[in-house]
């Protein structure tokens, strides 16, 4: 663990060596992502709460806008089993849980929310009383190398903003984030493409059952009418989907300055 940190931290030096174009490029896509850092927070707060109705594959759930259900949120779906007690003083100390699959949800209103079913292979149906909940521990994630589809005929270095991005999500305290560098090694071996993990639900599953996450944040450079717009999608390791997404200009390199890390040097561009 240790020589792997190690060589993140020399991987980042190296990255500091890069042209002056490429390193304002990189901080104007990091300071960006700052400012988007706060939605993909609130989707992913903690949550809890009860299926109340079965409907084929859809579910519905006593959350709602009030209780800050949004559209894209991924709850894991539970039956409560038998106490377990002490086993001296036999008090209950609680119950046993057994995980019966997934709930995205699709529709939200202010009382109750409508979600898609994500079966666990094996595992029971849902039912009304059964629990759902958005666990209060750290989700862990991993971050894909930037996918630039912008027309530039001069592609800028943009290896180092996996890094930037993992430092925001990381400081949440809601995030625990795969070594952007193990993930690197993959995608630049030819084991995944960027463009897969966006848009091949099986492939995006299968590429993160390697890193035992529960989703990625896919960053992709965009051009419209001469702007430049970070667009910052989540997608699900349960179907490979895409959850939601956020879009936003690039900030102009003076705002990407304002908004730099504590432990980054000064921009020279």
């Amino acid at each position: 663990m240790r020589a792997r940190v190690l060589g993140s931290l020399i991987f980042l030096g190296a990255l500091a060596l890069v042209t002056r174009a490429d390193a304002g490029m990189a901080d104007r896509i990091g300071a960006t992502f700052v400012l988007m850092s706060d939605d993909f927070i609130k989707a992913f707060n903690p949550l809890e709460g009860l299926v109340v109705g079965v409907e084929g594959s859809l579910l519905y759930l006593d959350l709602g806008e009030s209780a800050g259900a949004q559209v894209g949120q991924e709850f894991t779906i539970f039956r409560k089993g038998d106490e377990f007690h002490h086993p001296l003083t036999r008090k209950v100390l609680g119950r046993y849980e057994e995980a019966l699959g997934h709930a995205q949800l699709v529709r939200v209103q202010p009382r109750f929310s409508e979600a898609t079913y994500i079966p666990i292979e094996g595992k029971p149906l849902p039912r009304a009383d059964d629990g759902v909940r958005i666990t209060r521990g750290r989700i862990k994630v991993a971050v894909t190398p930037v996918l630039d589809l912008t027309e530039s005929n001069t592609k800028p270095d943009l290896r180092r903003v996996p890094y930037l991005l993992a430092v925001v999500l990381e400081r949440s305290k809601r995030f625990q984030v795969v070594d952007p560098l193990t993930v690197g090694d993959v995608f630049a071996g030819g084991g995944a493409y960027v463009q897969e993990v966006l848009a091949l639900p099986e492939r995006a599953v299968r590429v993160s059952k390697k890193f035992d996450v529960a989703g990625w944040v896919v960053p992709v450079l965009l051009e419209r009418r001469g702007v430049v717009y970070l667009d910052a999608t989540w997608i699900s390791a349960v179907t490979g989907t895409a959850l939601f997404s956020r879009r936003a200009p690039l900030l102009p390199p003076a705002a990407a300055e304002e908004q730099r890390f504590p432990w980054e040097p000064a921009s020279e561009d």
